[in-house]
């Protein structure tokens, strides 16, 4: 790897513990979000490269990584690459915000989460275990957890060291070998983390890092015969194309995807609160998550004063570099992010609803994928703005009148990823919450991200779960083993 005073480059894949030219020579040029320049060139894997790592993850599988070391040492291992994490955070949090446009101290925290999810799956490496299962006295059955194999994990381009630990932790503590491909436009993170995998001291092709194009390396890794499960966090449309081609092969899948996800306000809700959370949770990372909380529905006698709080607030957030320690928000990450962030703005003003702030480029900010947070009050509820996923800081804000409308409300949209609701009555909050059709619902509080709660989506937001220790059964095989323990002669049936 080399670096040159004017630009990053990354030349090199890391493939079987080895960093190694691309096959096609190719670079991908990395812009940095708030200058609109390119800071970084990165290699790029086409299908040649992509059938080395996988071939360098099975042979791991039959080395030493599964012979040799055990779940104790796998925990280790993962607890040594936890450390360099928390080491190297603002390091690495300078790199991704350069990358992806997130303010530096978002991309620390990010950081520091990856480093949780590697300790808390570091102490699952030990505990996952089969069961013996009762047959009666004449023989002995029990249950394996065995590994699923090489693990293909495509990633996303808003938070890649913290959705990679997402993947890479569980799966590693399962005892399985991974080729990771990161988002072609947030390519460079990927490689730094490879570097902490290798001083960890993961043995040879356990992890294998191929950034490229998704219809390139991406559909090499989906369809490769040798990848025995794929993970994926992005676009739903996406994860229908992988699901589709992993038929060929019946991979294992499990898919996080996008969300428009709900956030109930009942009038007898601590508001105060409740606003507070709503900033956060519509406009964090300029955005730019698929459990946002971008559809905010207010009980009407709280309704107008929330409304008017609500943009109030949003109005006051500080959208600049990602450098600056003041900054709230930063760019999207892509001009074509943008241009999809400004078509909904105009949307929402050519249909007519109440535009209360935003809407434009931020002061002061000439260069870069700027856009100010922007807040539509009286959304149609069945309108494009209510119904799809904008990933921009972008929020749809509706009243309703009766409980049962906020739930028919909230569960009318094809995802299911996260939900919210803010109440001062137990009962409500209880009857509700079971209500909502999303993989996560929180209840005076929005989207409590932890490594021991699992996390996943209903209908179009997703296949399986991550997270908890129910993401282990994604990672393993179960295997049924039956002993025959008797000392008769076995039946004959065909014996007259």
């Amino acid at each position: 790897m080399t670096e040159t005073a004017q630009m990053r480059r990354y030349d090199r894949l890391y493939i079987g513990s080895e960093w190694v030219e691309p096959h096609s020579g190719r670079v991908i040029r990395s812009i940095d979000p708030s200058t609109e320049a390119v800071w970084a060139e990165v290699a790029e894997a086409d299908e040649q490269d992509v059938d080395a790592a996988v071939a360098a993850a099975r042979a791991a599988m039959t080395g030493p990584w599964r012979t040799k070391i055990t779940p104790t040492q796998r925990g280790a291992l993962l607890l040594k690459l936890a450390e360099l994490l928390r080491r190297d955070a603002d390091r690495l949090a300078a790199i991704e915000s350069r990358d992806n446009g997130k303010p530096v101290r978002d991309t620390r925290g990010e950081m520091l989460r990856a480093a949780d999810w590697f300790t808390f799956f570091a102490g699952a490496a030990d505990k996952i275990r089969g069961a013996e299962v009762p047959v009666g006295a004449s023989a002995h059955a029990y249950t394996r957890r065995q590994p699923v194999g090489v693990v293909g994990a495509i990633l996303p381009w808003n938070s890649p060291i913290s959705l990679s630990s997402w993947k890479l932790a569980p799966a590693l503590a399962a005892g399985n070998t991974v080729v990771l491909k990161p988002a072609e436009l947030t390519p460079a993170s990927a490689l730094e983390l490879a570097k902490l995998i290798e001083e960890a001291g993961f043995p040879p092709g356990v992890v294998n890092v191929v950034p490229g194009f998704g219809p390139v390396a991406g559909q090499a890794l989906v369809a490769h015969p040798g990848v025995n499960k794929i993970t994926f966090t992005g676009e739903h449309r996406t994860a229908q194309k992988i699901m589709a081609t992993a038929a060929g092969t019946l991979k294992r899948v499990s898919f996080e995807c996008g969300g428009k996800s709900p956030y109930l306000v009942f009038a007898d809700a601590d508001l105060d609160r409740a606003l507070t959370v709503a900033v956060h949770s519509a406009f964090r990372s300029t955005g730019q998550s698929c459990s946002l909380a971008s559809r905010v529905f207010v009980e009407r006698p709280a309704y107008e004063e929330f409304t008017k709080n609500l943009a109030d607030r949003a109005s006051r957030i500080r959208v600049g570099l990602p450098t600056d320690p003041r900054t709230h928000i930063g760019p999207h990450t892509s001009a074509e992010q943008l241009a999809k962030t400004r078509s909904y703005i105009d949307y929402g003003k050519e249909a007519g609803f109440r535009l209360l702030t935003g809407g434009g480029r931020p002061a002061g900010l000439d260069r870069g994928y700027f856009v100010e947070p922007t807040v539509f009050a009286d959304v149609d509820p069945a309108s494009r703005l209510a119904q799809e996923e904008v990933f921009g800081p972008v929020l749809a804000v509706m009243p309703f009148d009766t409980e049962a409308e906020a739930v028919a409300m909230a569960n009318d949209t094809r995802y299911g990823l996260v939900g919210g609701l803010w109440t001062s009555d137990v009962s409500r909050a209880h009857r509700v919450a079971a209500q909502i059709e999303t993989g996560l619902v929180s209840v005076n509080t929005f989207r409590p991200i932890l490594p021991a709660l699992p996390y996943g989506g209903f209908k179009m937001s997703g296949i399986g779960r991550e997270n908890g220790l129910e993401v282990l059964d994604a990672y393993t095989e179960t295997k049924a083993v039956y002993v025959d323990l008797s000392t008769t002669d076995p039946a004959d049936p065909f014996r007259d």
